[in-house]
């Protein structure tokens, strides 16, 4: 908290989060403002996809270009200044060192998500909706995504002399995700997997309201193992050979775990509008169909159909059946090129030695079909359970003063009054230990 680099992200993040909630709300009032005249649009109106997402979007951005400079300050000026020699002197194992050098990152998240947290304060205050649980999945989603940039961070000041090379070394993580992501995006087979690995992805399943076991493996794998690699290269008096083998062996451990955790299908939809889950009768229908099911897919990868079947159909059939195989017939081939063969936009679905196509990518029309080929009867719809959608008329200017305002001169005077309170460590050293 002595230094310059937390204040100064918590300054730039006020007008940030400011902007983009000041934003987020207008459209939303404006939306609502339409679901006065035509209520039938009302249902599609959700505070998490309108409000709280597009804010904390804001925070993201933040959290990777400029949290890694508030985290490098954990581990970088003591090596810049030589301390880190007195410092793993001391009666303390180096992994405790480094997870006191994490908690006191978590220290630094948690201050610096204030802004966000006030922002959804001030919806709540102006009336706004807020469902407990998806807005606490949100939260967490950061949460673990901030402190595996604090990991990838103490990692880079392990293995860097400077802080300055320690920043471009993390910032080479994250923007190189951004690529990743970009350049693999709807990309099948081993290229799918790869990029999984961007760390944007890490938080769309969150803002969708779900919780996925595997990807909360994964991140606090990664986490841990990004943790460990810095307990390692952090002794001065450790030789480089040794450094190399146990960093090999770290890596290995986390590959495997990595890998234990992509196969873990189990989730919780948490979204008040189950957006991730059929209807509660169709699931329970589905939950009795044990053997596997095949979906050839024969589109390509980028068609926007096929990312409404995925959202729709096949992501949600992935969690409630135990054995689903998705295949895209059409690998390789754009758009436009094939177009013009007939089968092209066929989703064929085999179960049970029967098969059937259809070109819809609406589970209405889908799940009658699976029903079909598992010679099960229709299930009659739950009566009930309609997401009711929350519109609220409401400006975002009431809200700018805070954030351009009041905020931002609260937090210079908590930094004037973190300045001048006692430095107990410096007036230590300066009496010789004698207090």
């Amino acid at each position: 908290m002595s230094g310059r680099a937390l204040w100064t992200m918590l300054l730039i993040l006020c007008p940030l989060v400011g902007y983009s909630f000041f934003q987020a709300v207008t459209l939303y009032g404006e939306a609502s403002s339409a679901a006065r005249e035509q209520p039938a649009l009302a249902s599609g109106l959700s505070p998490l996809d309108g409000v709280l997402v597009p804010t904390f979007g804001a925070f993201y951005v933040t959290v990777t270009l400029l949290f890694p400079f508030v985290a490098l300050r954990a581990l970088g000026r003591e090596k810049e200044s030589g301390a880190l020699r007195l410092l793993v002197q001391l009666p303390y194992r180096v992994s405790t060192l480094i997870g006191a050098k994490m908690m006191a990152v978590m220290v630094a998240w948690l201050i610096s998500v204030s802004p966000v947290i006030s922002a959804v304060a001030i919806w709540s205050a102006f009336g706004g909706h807020l469902y407990a649980p998806e807005t606490l999945n949100l939260v967490f989603g950061h949460s673990l995504y901030g402190l595996l940039i604090g990991a990838i961070a103490l990692f880079a000041a392990a293995i860097s002399e400077s802080s300055a090379t320690a920043a471009i070394v993390t910032l080479a993580f994250t923007i190189s995700s951004w690529v990743l992501d970009f350049a693999l995006a709807g990309q099948p087979g081993v290229l799918a997997w790869i990029s999984r690995l961007s760390l944007t992805q890490t938080l769309r399943a969150f803002e969708q309201g779900l919780l996925p076991a595997g990807l909360v493996l994964g991140i606090a794998s990664a986490t841990g193992g990004f943790a460990a690699l810095a307990a390692i290269w952090l002794h001065p008096g450790v030789a480089l050979s040794a450094k190399l083998m146990r960093s090999v062996l770290c890596v290995c451990a986390i590959g495997i775990v990595l890998a234990i955790a992509t196969q873990l299908k189990t989730s919780v939809d948490l979204s008040e509008d189950r957006r991730n889950s059929f209807p509660a009768a169709d699931e329970q229908a589905l939950a009795g169909l044990r053997q596997p099911l095949v979906i050839t897919v024969h589109m390509a990868p980028e068609d926007p159909r096929y990312i409404d079947l995925q959202r729709n159909v096949l992501s949600k059939l992935e969690r409630i059946l135990p054995d689903v195989t998705v295949r895209l017939a059409t690998i390789g081939q754009t758009v436009v090129g094939s177009t013009s063969e007939e089968s092209y936009g066929e989703v064929e679905y085999s179960y049970g030695g029967r098969s059937a196509k259809s070109r819809s990518t609406s589970h209405r029309e889908v799940l009658p079909l699976l029903y079909g080929l598992a010679a099960m009867p229709i299930p009659a719809p739950a009566a009930g359970g309609d997401f009711p959608g929350y519109p609220l008329v409401v400006s975002g200017w009431d809200a700018l003063p805070w954030f351009l305002g009041a905020l931002p001169l609260l937090i210079v005077v908590t930094w004037w009054w973190s300045r001048r309170a006692p430095n107990i460590p410096s007036q230590f050293i300066e009496d010789g230990g004698q207090s």
